[in-house]
């Protein structure tokens, strides 16, 4: 079966990062905007990894600018605007591209692991996106493809995609399979 310790990625600065290195932690993989309607998710995600990142627990951020030019920017501002907005202090990675042919290769594997989760449709913006998207491809709900910023993928102590939330799923229920997974 494969994991996601098969992968490299790059850091903000251009450095190849094994995901081995981060072998028997839980682990949440999020691709992120920083002028986005979610953006303030930030602090959400900024209060899980202060809680639980001693217990085992990481949050890799991956900026990506596929969804409404979103994350303009450089790599280092993106990263200077999440430190002094947000005060995240998870690890930031290289801004990828998580759809298409030209995806990062971690971002087509973790959507063959977990298609599209659905939208909590009781969040304000998930019929903003639904209408949207469901214009441009009646058939996107059945596409493993990301939709919008702040996906997330939750990956078990051995490297296993185990959960895919949308953006709109809320924080309580994410931590609620965070929860389960470090007990394990």
């Amino acid at each position: 079966m494969k994991t996601v310790y098969e992968f490299s990625v790059k850091d903000r600065k251009g450095k190849d990062v094994s995901l081995k290195e981060y072998a028997n932690e839980v682990l949440l993989i999020v691709n992120t905007a920083t002028k986005c309607g979610f953006t303030p998710q930030y602090d959400e995600l900024e209060s899980l990894y202060k809680h639980y990142h001693s217990q085992g627990f990481e949050i890799l951020d991956f900026p990506c600018n596929q969804f409404g030019q979103q994350a303009p920017g450089t790599d280092e501002s993106i990263h200077e605007f999440c430190k002094l907005n947000f005060g995240t202090e998870f690890p930031r990675f290289k801004k990828v591209k998580v759809n298409g042919d030209d995806a990062d290769p971690l971002f087509k594997f973790l959507q063959t692991e977990k298609g599209f989760a659905g939208w909590d449709m009781a969040h304000p913006i998930a019929h903003i996106l639904d209408d949207m998207l469901t214009k441009a491809d009646p058939d996107y709900k059945q596409k493993p493809d990301i939709k919008w910023n702040f996906t997330k993928f939750l990956i078990n102590k051995k490297g296993q995609v185990v959960a895919r939330f949308e953006p709109t799923t809320s924080t309580d229920a994410i931590e609620k399979v965070i929860k389960q997974e470090l007990a394990k």
